[in-house]
């Protein structure tokens, strides 16, 4: 495969990102994306791109749908209209008596509701929060075009503040109410590796809800930091590695199925 200027033409990252170039195609695309900063930013952008149209083109459908209390009160009335007409008779819906009949009407009314929930999940009181790890479809992650000697040049180590604006963002997209103080507005790639301050790199990472928690997170971007400027790793596998699957990236780096019980509580381990 031959790339025109030396770069993947959209149609050729767009396939990437469907899953759907040919074996005979996928390596050498693989191995251009490694090596070029270029080409994986305008992947990033063309999956943010993605992931925005689908979130509106859903609100569009969600907002002409009508809501699933007319149909149930339709319903109720109707049944309520034949029952007071016909008080001592036996109803029938094609043989059915009336006792059968209003069991049948409960079901059909609950199957409304199911339905109700199903299309609409944002009218539940709330959704419950990802804690630890993020939405790819709100999250998938963006890097600034930086090498390793501009990486490693820096002397903050660690994530930057998010601005309270954002992090307000952050927490309205991922359905997060109330008082927020549990959760890190995380960098899923860490600026440390490059990360970019992009709501599309940022999610509500829990400190305690579960074991792969924040804290345990900070660790992994210690060490991958730690192995691209020795030259151990690749910048751009460790940010691929920690974009795809973080706690993944953990157990493959620290040689472990669980997190450290130091990392748990941030206690750093040598």
């Amino acid at each position: 495969m031959k790339f025109e200027d030396s770069h993947l033409s959209d149609q050729q990252l767009l396939l990437d990102i469907e899953t759907e170039l040919t074996t005979h195609d996928e390596k050498p695309v693989h191995d251009h994306l490694e090596k070029c900063w270029k080409c994986r930013t305008r992947r990033q952008e063309l999956e943010s791109a993605i992931a925005g149209f689908v979130r509106a083109q859903q609100q569009e459908f969600d907002s002409k749908i009508p809501p699933a209390a007319g149909p149930r009160a339709m319903l109720k009335a109707q049944l309520a209209q034949v029952s007071v007409s016909e008080p001592n008779s036996l109803l029938s819906w094609h043989g059915l008596d009336r006792r059968f009949a209003w069991a049948l009407a409960g079901t059909i009314c609950g199957l409304i509701a199911v339905i109700s929930f199903v299309v609409h999940p944002s009218q539940t009181p709330q959704r419950t929060p990802v804690v630890s790890v993020p939405d790819s479809r709100l999250t998938p992650g963006a890097a600034l075009l930086l090498n390793r000697q501009m990486v490693c040049a820096g002397t903050n180590t660690k994530n930057k503040a998010v601005p309270v604006a954002l992090q307000r963002k952050v927490f309205e997209e991922y359905g997060i109410v109330g008082e927020p103080r549990a959760y890190e507005v995380d960098y899923l790639i860490t600026p440390a590796l490059g990360g970019a301050d992009d709501i599309h790199n940022l999610w509500p990472h829990s400190y305690s809800a579960t074991v792969w928690n924040a804290r345990v997170k900070d660790a992994l971007e210690d060490r991958l930091r730690e192995m691209v400027c020795d030259g151990s790793l690749d910048l751009a596998e460790a940010q691929r590695d920690i974009a795809t699957n973080w706690i993944a990236a953990y157990k493959k780096y620290f040689h472990t199925d669980e997190p450290l019980l130091a990392h748990r509580s941030g206690e750093r381990i040598q």
